[in-house]
């Protein structure tokens, strides 16, 4: 019995009427998300990174050769606001890990490119990082790994559609 079971154990003795069967999900996926997320920003401060700097970096990177994407394009993988953009792309910028080039199919606007220094950085912090996510699932065997990711799959998909 872990701790959200115990939880769940009091709003059953105090609230009988309710079925508190998705609290147990919810508080579990809480914990384990603020467990798993401390383990990966180990990683992250491990290569001076922050998991904001971490996401524009592995996104540049796994885009392929020429490893430059719009700022547009940037914002649309990542998931966020123009503003919160400008502001990872300046500090990312200043660290010599991006940098600002003419678009070349357009030369009004502008790519954001890695840097040599950028790509090595990045090349090295994804490999400790998959090694570490490897880390920290090995509680489940590949075939619940599977199931797990299907389950979640099915559950983002179903909760994404009642958000429109």
């Amino acid at each position: 019995m872990d701790q959200v079971d115990r939880i769940l154990a009091q709003w059953h003795q105090e609230r009988p009427d309710l079925d508190v069967t998705p609290m147990g999900m919810f508080g579990r996926f809480g914990r384990l998300r603020s467990v798993l997320m401390s383990g990966l920003d180990d990683i992250f401060r491990a290569h001076g990174l922050s998991a904001a700097s971490f996401d524009v970096l592995a996104t540049l990177r796994r885009s392929g050769p020429p490893y430059a994407l719009s700022p547009s394009d940037l914002i649309a993988w990542t998931m966020v606001t123009s503003g919160t953009m400008t502001n990872r792309l300046d500090k990312l910028e200043q660290a010599g890990l991006v940098s600002r080039e003419k678009n070349p199919e357009d030369g009004r606007g502008f790519v954001i490119a890695l840097t040599q220094k950028g790509r090595d950085l990045i090349d090295a912090a994804v490999t400790d990082h998959v090694a570490n996510q490897h880390r920290l699932a090995e509680g489940l065997t590949g075939d619940e790994q599977a199931q797990l990711d299907g389950l979640l799959r099915k559950w983002l998909a179903a909760v994404e559609g009642q958000a429109k």
